[in-house]
């Protein structure tokens, strides 16, 4: 069994009528997961709030960076940048969104096998005191703090197969000696960051930036030569993944040439290393490629 952390509540983060991040995303999502051969083999679960959980955001987010975003929400929405609006319940959803991801490190280290929060809105644009490119709160670096406080957990990987560098992920982690980054992204592109000398204070972070046009040629080998090296020499007890799926070639917002199944070798990389896996949804915005994808994610890790 593999649990899926969903919740209808994510759709209720409005970003408009043509912005790519939108509710139908998860949709999608959830249909062709309902409809996949393994369906019988997923447990959906639903977030649940958690007993302090401000203080693990507050880790990672400026408290004048939360109220900010509240204040926005309350009084009717509006926008932190030009691509990254909040309606009145984003707020809302966006501390929802946390908790799946919080629940999902739970799921992982309770069952040691992997677990997938399907959530928005995305986190890995979002630094500490601003939330940008469609991301409101850094979800993966706070479930990983979040981690480090559970028994047995002493180093946590993110892994990040966006097609775009989680500027915010890396800005918040990666003074951090018992967290890892590595990101895989299309370079040049938004948001201009993660160039391959960005290697952290602790020499915790691997970036590989990848020319436009790449497809799995290009990918393969800075898998087996790069960041499998990295990451088995780092030893996480636990592996985040952010799961975004923008580098497919249906793609609007990038010029990658991936395919949905190259996602699931990406998984199958990934279990080669340990079973403790928790994938979180970032960007992919063409639908049918994004469904396609994550659904080639999950199988490898229901055998």
């Amino acid at each position: 069994m593999l649990q899926i952390i969903y919740s209808d509540e994510f759709l209720e983060h409005k970003t408009g009528r043509y912005h790519p991040e939108k509710p139908e995303r998860l949709t999608a999502i959830v249909k062709a997961l309902k409809a996949a051969s393994f369906t019988e083999q997923i447990e959906w679960l639903s977030p649940t709030t958690k007993p302090g959980q401000m203080s693990w955001i507050e880790k990672v987010h400026t408290a004048r960076y939360v109220n900010k975003l509240k204040e926005i929400a309350s009084t009717g929405g509006g926008y932190l940048d030009g691509d990254t609006p909040v309606s009145p319940r984003s707020y809302d959803v966006a501390l929802l969104a946390v908790s799946a991801w919080l629940d999902g490190v739970d799921a992982v280290l309770a069952t040691e096998n992997p677990a997938f929060v399907l959530a928005r809105p995305p986190g890995h644009h979002a630094e500490s005191d601003a939330g940008m490119g469609f991301c409101l709160f850094s979800n993966a670096a706070i479930a990983s703090v979040y981690a480090l406080e559970k028994p047995g957990i002493n180093r946590v990987a993110i892994l990040d197969w966006d097609v775009h560098h989680g500027n915010g992920t890396q800005a918040i982690v990666e003074t951090h000696p018992q967290i890892a980054y590595c990101s895989l992204h299309q370079y040049p592109a938004y948001p201009g960051t993660g160039k391959a000398s960005e290697k952290g204070f602790h020499n915790n972070v691997l970036n590989l930036p990848i020319p436009p046009g790449s497809d799995i040629t290009e990918y393969q080998p800075l898998w087996e030569n790069k960041i499998i090296p990295f990451l088995a020499n780092f030893q996480p007890d636990l592996l985040i993944v952010s799961a975004g799926y923008d580098a497919n070639a249906d793609d609007p917002l990038a010029s990658m040439n991936l395919q949905p199944e190259d996602y699931g070798l990406f998984t199958e990389y990934c279990l080669g290393l340990t079973r403790n896996i928790l994938f979180g949804l970032e960007g992919g915005y063409d639908l049918p490629t994004l469904s396609a994808s994550v659904i080639a994610t999950i199988e490898p890790c229901l055998s």
